[in-house]
């Protein structure tokens, strides 16, 4: 069995856990694991990026000029491309950047990413986490014990609380989900896996 250390808010040894070996020890299939995070990166695109071509700019419904006899190039509207103020080609529309990946797949992603961080050692498991005061020092404190200050952190529980969103909110290197949010684009984009005991739980039971 895979072991962590459990540790309480001052970073101290309360005891070692296991971690569930279907989820946090297999060998990571890094083709589907690439796959979910092309997948995720993809629906975050609004894809509502346009421009106008000839058909859609206003104006230019008449012929410029007669076709021969005037030494000037022929020309059929002055909303052609080569125009200022003519439309565009070969520009934009709006579409749909969506793709798609199959539950099975989504999950061994998840897992594959869970269990890179374990090779790493780079999750570590909070007994819980409570903030008397709303303040960013004392999440600063909580990340200094932890020895991680100066590392991008996922920090994952089981519920929020005011004093724990306030308090992170303004630490740029940290990034605050619900156990079940987690996703394969924030794991392999921090450094370090924070979670709580009761978080950790939660994870293990929905991927099992």
């Amino acid at each position: 069995m895979k072991k962590v250390e459990l540790l309480n808010l001052k970073g101290e040894k309360v005891k070692d856990i296991n971690l569930n070996e279907e989820i946090f020890g297999i060998t990571p299939n890094k083709a589907v694991l690439n796959d979910a995070i092309i997948l995720t990166r993809a629906s975050l695109r609004q894809g509502t990026h346009s421009t106008k071509n000839r058909a859609e700019v206003s104006g230019g419904g008449r012929k410029p000029w007669r076709q021969k006899g005037t030494g000037r190039a022929r020309q059929g509207s002055i909303r052609a491309v080569q125009w200022v103020g003519g439309g565009n080609y070969g520009t934009p529309v709006p579409r749909d950047y969506s793709k798609k990946q199959n539950r099975k797949e989504r999950r061994l992603a998840l897992k594959s990413a869970l269990s890179d961080k374990a090779m790493e050692k780079a999750i570590v498991v909070l007994e819980n986490i409570t903030l008397e005061t709303p303040k960013t020092k004392e999440m600063m404190n909580l990340l200094t014990n932890l020895k991680i200050a100066d590392k991008k952190v996922l920090l994952v529980v089981n519920e929020f609380d005011d004093n724990l969103i306030l308090a992170s909110r303004n630490i740029p290197n940290l990034v605050l989900i619900l156990a079940d949010e987690i996703n394969v684009l924030d794991v392999v984009g921090t450094d370090v896996v924070v979670v709580t005991e009761e978080a950790l739980k939660n994870i293990e039971e929905v991927l099992k």
